[in-house]
């Protein structure tokens, strides 16, 4: 098998095994004559999703959080000037915009890299793909030979791309459909809030759970949206939400609702996976105090804060609570504040409402703490 060969398999092996990408950049970066190699997808937000060699993983960290990132001019002038082939930043460039251009100064040089070239193109979901390679300091620009070498490689490249957001959209679509013979209404999330994927369960629970302006899911409620978005901006981060069950009061005669996030290959590093968590909601019931199990692990109450929560849908006051429960008012009226930050609740009698549907579940003939 020829070298050319062993290359375009790894690109199509790491479409299938998203692990395998940053290998697979340095074997591109090899093949090239490059000193790194660099694959990124940029949204219609301009959120940008990237794996590259480990040599400029810190510029990009920082790049991807930056400003800079909506004023780079390489992707649009490269798509538009040469559509078909790998071009060097100079190409793409004046003289003048290149000395001085801000993204070179405050990601490149600093990190050793002199010179760029690059290929961008449009997969059909509308995101921008771009392959970006460099060259570090005290080396020559990249010559024809390499440009030449990297078109002959572009091909193999597109596909794999093109192979690996087709799939990502195909599993969001499964996840969905898998979760409505469970009976669950499912939408799967993106990296903006917007619904990817959403079951028909899902879509009957409009106008409480629908998706609005850019397909954004929008809830019923503003302390449910507010804990939705809260939660999204922890997944973005990759690190786990405060609250990862947000709760919807019933209202008008429609039943109390848990929405459950559920984080989606938080261990793989794909960049064409729009999906970042899946949405499942699952109705409350309608009978007596909430068993202690379920207030914790639907909202992340310690202990102590399902206790006063148990007390509070059984109507006690307060006063009542700090009593019943042998602590301060103080300490009673602060675990009430932090349980309705956690349920998203805004209004003691709101709380009450939602906390009265929680019924117990089964647990294989447990017993109920009380």
């Amino acid at each position: 098998m020829n070298d050319e060969g062993t290359l375009a398999d790894r690109l199509y092996e790491a479409a299938l095994v998203p692990e395998l990408w940053t290998e697979t950049c340095e074997r591109l970066a090899l093949e090239a004559g490059s000193s790194t190699a660099s694959i990124f997808t940029i949204d219609g937000n301009g959120t940008h999703r990237y794996v590259t060699t480990p040599n400029i993983a810190d510029a990009f960290a920082a790049f991807v959080e930056s400003e800079h990132r909506f004023n780079n001019v390489r992707p649009t002038r490269g798509m538009e000037r040469f559509p078909f082939s790998f071009a060097r930043e100079i190409d793409i460039m004046s003289g003048e915009e290149f000395d001085e251009d801000p993204i070179r100064h405050a990601f490149l040089l600093p990190y050793g890299m002199e010179w760029e070239a690059g290929w961008a193109f449009q997969e059909p979901t509308g995101h921008i793909v771009v392959i970006s390679m460099m060259r570090a300091k005290g080396l020559t620009h990249f010559s024809d030979e390499q440009l030449a070498r990297l078109n002959l490689l572009k091909p193999d490249i597109a596909r794999a791309a093109y192979m690996s957001s087709r799939l990502a959209f195909s599993e969001a679509r499964s996840m969905t459909e898998t979760l409505s013979l469970l009976g669950l209404p499912a939408a799967i999330i993106g990296d903006g809030g917007q619904a990817v994927a959403m079951n028909p369960e899902m879509e009957a629970l409009a106008p409480r759970i629908r998706a609005g302006a850019g397909d954004r899911l929008v809830l019923e409620g503003a302390g449910a949206n507010a804990l939705l978005d809260e939660a999204i901006e922890h997944y973005k981060a990759q690190v786990s939400p405060t609250v990862q069950s947000l709760p919807m009061a019933g209202r008008d005669g429609a039943p109390p609702l848990i929405l459950h996030l559920l984080p989606v290959r938080r261990a793989a590093r794909d960049i064409f996976s729009r999906s970042m968590a899946v949405l499942a909601v699952t109705q409350v019931g309608q009978v007596g105090p909430p068993d202690m199990r379920v207030l914790c692990g639907l909202f992340d109450l310690t202990p102590a804060e399902a206790r006063v929560a148990r007390s509070i849908a059984m109507a006690q006051t307060p006063e009542m609570i700090a009593a019943t429960l042998g602590i301060s008012l103080e300490t009673a009226r602060s675990h009430l504040k932090k349980i309705m930050l956690k349920t998203g609740t805004t209004r003691q009698a709101e709380l009450v409402l939602l906390l009265s549907g929680l019924n117990a579940p089964s647990f294989g003939g447990g017993a109920r703490e009380d």
